[in-house]
């Protein structure tokens, strides 16, 4: 643990970031292997799953927890995934 009050501070800050992002990205993960199940089980929710994950992969870059073409990328390879099971 720091002694100083500045770097005290610090740590506890990013602490909670850390917790933060942690739980972001995993409600992200979720939401994609979500979409990716509906696919793989041809359900007819599949498209609306997509398109919730998409929504949620965008909201994730635009608050810079993964990068702008990681996004893009993934929610090109669940469209090209929707549209091969259809």
């Amino acid at each position: 643990m720091p002694n100083i009050k500045s770097a005290k501070k610090r740590v506890l800050v990013t602490e909670k970031k850390n917790a933060k992002n942690s739980a972001q990205k995993s409600a992200l993960r979720t939401s994609v292997k979500k979409a990716k199940v509906a696919i793989e089980a041809k359900d007819e929710n599949a498209a609306a799953a997509v398109k919730v994950a998409s929504v949620d992969l965008d909201k994730a870059a635009s608050k810079g927890l993964i990068h702008k073409k990681t996004a893009d990328r993934k929610k090109s390879r669940l469209a090209k995934a929707l549209n091969k099971a259809q």
